[in-house]
Parts: structure tokens; C-alpha cells; sequence
């Protein structure tokens, strides 16, 4: 791989900035389409609420897992490396969608989605730090943020694939199916699967072609240099994992995170499946509800964060988190369309928690900041755990029982947020999550 050898600027930087920056748009997509594909493989596959909710299971393995061998090799091998590999990743998992349809099969699916999750494991890691080295120190700030501000149009679009793209719109209950002959019916459920090869393939050649561009272009010395070298931390990576494991704050904070995804991924993904079952919407039709709670997250975050310059953020975390658990109460409670509209607004709550979180919880830890990180996008893991665990729930009662394990989930959170100390406030960034 090829390198400046002074540090980014201008116009030099511009064209690597532009690369990176596309990057959260990419896993935007990524996301947001598998709030679409549990309903549409629970229609092709026939599965419970369980089985499906294993769309994100596998998702957030991918994150779980991959976390901390992505920090490695970007310490080891520069946030280039970091980034093409992470798009190599995704674009494999994409590409896999392809035989999954054509041999009908579920758990081809999954292996797919754990590979992109793998992928964006290495993106979200190395993305973020590589921005701050694209141009003068001085408009670092500057550059994040206008670089997180393509996530939530990645998140619009791949609802908009979804719901025009995979998304028919047709439904047929029990008795319409076990009307059809066996030709007819399984003619539909191919159908149905086969809808998702066209979007994941041309997403898998975007991704591809792009991990092609950033390999080629030419970055900053920083970018491609031994990211350990400026890491700060002077102890080694295991290391500094034990030492984290002893810090009950910081813990604390990788729990609340946890149960944070946990919440936003469960309520995202079984909104669909709500408006069905309350309201009686198509699964096209129930989409633009997804379309509401984006808009309400990201109205959440330009609020929440002026809010922030005034009050403390802990403080605004923790009301912010009651507020939602009555709000979910009330989506158990009343259901209907009101509860419908109860689990729109939650993101508005919700659109300040995951920075929030990060950011107190790395506050103070200094040169175990880099791995720290690391563990907290580990908790990642709770949107596979919880989505799987509201599914479950649902099978053996209600979908609308499901959604008290996130109000426990917001319990949590406001039990961290009351907790922490009132210096703990941190650099509050607004991530993707």
C-alpha cells in the first residue's frame, strides 16, 4: 500500500476523506436493511419470531466477535489495512446472499450477515480514528462529525431499498396458503427470497469496488503507518483488556451499552411486525413507520445535544431513559396505533444514549482509551442476545409483551446514568448508533 509522506492536506487529503467518509453511509445500509429482512424472511421461511429475530443475532455476533481482532490488526497494520479488509468482508457477506436464495436457505443468510457485521466490525473500529488523521488537527472535530452525518442517509436508504426493493407487499395467511396447491405456495416463498439477490449483489459490488479505490489511493503516512505507534498505550493489548476488567465503572458502562443496542435493535426490528399484528399492515405498509423513527432519532440528536451545553449529559441520559420505559410500557399496554406511535417516539429518546454512554465510560481512562473502546463496541453483542431473547418472548405470549424486555433494557440504563459520577461527562460524539 502506498503512503504520503507528509501529513494529509488540501487538496491531498480530500479524495481519502471523501473515501472514508462514504463509510458510514455503507453501514448505515447494512443496518437499517435488517429491520426489513426479519419480516421478509419470517414470510419466505416461514419462521417463528425467534427464528427471525436471528437476523440480528447473527448481525451483532459478527460486531462481538470481531471487535478486538479489528483493533489488533489496526494497531498492527495501519487503519487503512483496517478499512480494506472491513470492506472485503462486507462485500463477501453480500455476495453470499446470492446461492442463499438460490438454495433456499436460512442459515446461508445468517452466514452472510455475520460476515458483513465482521466486516463493518473492522469499518466502525478503524473509521472514526482514521477521520481525525485526514487533515489539520484543528477541523478534526469538524470533519467526524460532517463524516457521521452520512449514517442516518445510509439508514434512510436502506429502508428505501427494502421497502421498494425487497419488500411485495403481499401477505397471505394460513388459510390463503394451505388453500394453494404445493407448487403455488412454494413457488411464493421462492419469490419472496429470491427478492433480496439483486439489492445485496449491487451492494456487494459498491462495497467491493470501493475496498478496490482505498487500497489503490494514496493516504496520509498516518493512515498507513503501525497504528500502535501514536496509540498512547504503553501497555500491551491483553494487557490492558485485564486492566478494564477491573474497572467497575467502566464495566458498568459496557453493561448499560449492552442493553442500549439491545433495546434500539429489538424495537427497530420488530416494529414491522407490530404495525402487522396491531394495526394489521402489510409489511410495505408498516415500513414507513421506520422511516418516522429516523426522523424522530435524528431530530433526538440535534435537541439532545443542544440540550447538553446546559445540562448535564448524564442527567438528560437518565430522563431520557424513564421516559422510555413508560413509553414501552405503554406500547405493552394500550397497543393499537397508539403503541405504535409510543415506539416511533422512543428514538427520539433514544438518539442520544449510545454516544452518551461511550463517552462517560471512556472518560478518565486515558491510555487504555483505544481498548476500551474496543469492548465497548463488544456490546454490540447485546442487539444479537436481546432481539433473540424479545422473539422468544413473543412466540410464547404476545409481540407486545416482547417489548417489556426493553423497558428492563431502559431500567438499566437510567440505574448507569443516575450512578455516574457528575464530572463524568466526556467528549460527547454523535456515533451511528
Amino acid at each position: 500500500m502506498t503512503s504520503e509522506t507528509a501529513p494529509g492536506r488540501g487538496l491531498k487529503s480530500l479524495w481519502p476523506l471523501i473515501l472514508i467518509t462514504s463509510l458510514f453511509f455503507f453501514w448505515g445500509v447494512a443496518n437499517n436493511l435488517n429491520d426489513v429482512l426479519i419480516p421478509q424472511f419470517k414470510k419466505a421461511f416461514v419462521l417463528t419470531d425467534l427464528q427471525s429475530g436471528l437476523v440480528q443475532s447473527a448481525f451483532y455476533m459478527g460486531y462481538f466477535l470481531l471487535a478486538l481482532p479489528a483493533a489488533f490488526v489496526m494497531r498492527k497494520l495501519g487503519y487503512k489495512t483496517a478499512v480494506v479488509v472491513g470492506l472485503l468482508l462486507y462485500a463477501a457477506g453480500a455476495f453470499i446472499f446470492y446461492p442463499a436464495a438460490d438454495n433456499h436457505q436460512y442459515s446461508w443468510f445468517l452466514g452472510g450477515l455475520f460476515v458483513i457485521a465482521s466486516g463493518l466490525a473492522f469499518l466502525e473500529t478503524s473509521a472514526n480514528p482514521l477521520i481525525t488523521v485526514l487533515g489539520s488537527p484543528d477541523k478534526a472535530a469538524f470533519r467526524l462529525n460532517l463524516a457521521q452525518s452520512f449514517n442516518p442517509l445510509g439508514a434512510l436508504s436502506g429502508i428505501f431499498i427494502g421497502q421498494h426493493f425487497i419488500l411485495s407487499g403481499i401477505e397471505h395467511d394460513e388459510t390463503a396458503l394451505a388453500a394453494m396447491t404445493d407448487t403455488a405456495r412454494q413457488a411464493f416463498y421462492i419469490s419472496e427470497v429470491k427478492a433480496v439477490q439483486g439489492p445485496y449483489l449491487v451492494i456487494g459490488c459498491v462495497v467491493l469496488l470501493w475496498a478496490l479505490l482505498v487500497f489503490l489511493s494514496k493516504f496520509p503516512a498516518a493512515a498507513t503507518q503501525n497504528a500502535h505507534e501514536d496509540s498512547g498505550e504503553e501497555v500491551g493489548f491483553f494487557q490492558s483488556v485485564v486492566q478494564l476488567l477491573k474497572r467497575p465503572r467502566f464495566m458498568f458502562g459496557v453493561m448499560a451499552q449492552f442493553f442500549y443496542v439491545g433495546a434500539q435493535v429489538g424495537i427497530w426490528s420488530y416494529m414491522i411486525r407490530y404495525a402487522q399484528s396491531e394495526m394489521g399492515l402489510t409489511d410495505k405498509v408498516a415500513a414507513t413507520y421506520l422511516y418516522y423513527t429516523l426522523i424522530a432519532f435524528a431530530v433526538g440528536r440535534f435537541i439532545g445535544t443542544g440540550l447538553m451545553t446546559k445540562v448535564r449529559p448524564t442527567l438528560i441520559l437518565g430522563l431520557f431513559a424513564l421516559v422510555n420505559i413508560g413509553l414501552m410500557l405503554f406500547a405493552v399496554v394500550n397497543g393499537g396505533e397508539s403503541g405504535l406511535w409510543a415506539l416511533v417516539a422512543s428514538s427520539f429518546f433514544m438518539s442520544i444514549m449510545f454516544p452518551t454512554i461511550f463517552a462517560t465510560s471512556v472518560a478518565g481512562l486515558g491510555n487504555l482509551t483505544k481498548t476500551g473502546s474496543s469492548l465497548l463496541v463488544m456490546s454490540i453483542v447485546g442487539g444479537a442476545v436481546l432481539t433473540a431473547v424479545m422473539g422468544f418472548v413473543s412466540d410464547h405470549s404476545h409481540i407486545r409483551t416482547a417489548f417489556t424486555v426493553t423497558a428492563v433494557c431502559f431500567a438499566v440504563i437510567a440505574l448507569y446514568a443516575f450512578r455516574a459520577p457528575k464530572d463524568a461527562t466526556g467528549p460527547v460524539q454523535m456515533t451511528g448508533h
